[in-house]
């Protein structure tokens, strides 16, 4: 494996969120998951303009306000302070439903327990470590454009993330699009991962043996470039 460690040479899941940051386009409408997934927010390409939604009932708010200055009557769906862009909206839960359920956002991106190669999405429940429910996750697998998924390539233990199939209780079917992982990019095509970009210095066959299905190719496979100092 030319001295590549699975479990140390990985990207950070803020490098993992500054990739999945560069592909959201310019005027999207964009929910970003509970977690990790908010993270990509602080990446937003300079210039771009991407408008972000919370399920609690807020559209367009911006950057999280330095330490101290919190107003705890603005937060997100995960209990964060938020701050207000110009033009931001406050509405009531329902009606955040019903713009995730009408299909108004152009992109979901959400954390994974597992990533079946067909797309469906396991992300809500392993064993008794859960949250209560599967909650608004699966509105948005459904209701959004596009889903993505930023998660580690395996788990702590090393065992693959994106698999044959799921074995955790789902969130949806079918509904994922693209993985961005500490280990590569890969879509969701006809049924079968396909690798779009991997980080340089990991062999193909190394990545493939901490993956649980066949990974294939269409074309030349990208490298996996992120600023090191994040």
């Amino acid at each position: 494996m030319s001295g590549f460690n699975i479990m140390e040479d990985k990207l950070s899941n803020a490098q993992i969120a500054w990739r999945a940051a560069q592909d959201i386009g310019d005027g999207s409408y964009v929910n970003l998951g509970i977690g990790f997934p908010e993270m990509i927010a602080r990446f937003q390409p300079e210039g771009r303009n991407v408008t972000y939604h919370t399920e609690n009932g807020v559209l367009g708010f911006g950057k999280a306000p330095a330490e101290g200055d919190e107003d705890w009557d603005l937060i997100n769906a995960g209990k964060k302070a938020i701050t207000l862009k110009p033009g931001a909206s406050f509405f009531h839960h329902a009606d955040s439903f019903a713009m995730v359920r009408g299909g108004h956002l152009d992109l979901a991106v959400l954390g994974a327990y597992q990533v079946a190669q067909n797309g469906d999405l396991a992300n809500w429940r392993v064993g008794s470590k859960s949250v209560p429910a599967v909650g608004g996750a699966m509105d948005l697998v459904h209701g959004a454009k596009r889903v993505a998924v930023v998660t580690d390539h395996v788990t702590r233990d090393g065992a693959p993330k994106l698999v044959e199939s799921c074995t955790f209780p789902l969130t949806g079917l079918g509904c994922v699009t693209r993985v961005y992982s500490s280990l590569a990019v890969v879509d969701i095509v006809d049924g079968k991962f396909v690798l779009r970009e991997k980080l340089p210095q990991i062999p193909m066959d190394a990545l493939q043996a901490v993956t649980g299905a066949r990974l294939h190719s269409e074309g030349q496979v990208g490298d996996l470039i992120v600023p090191a100092d994040i």
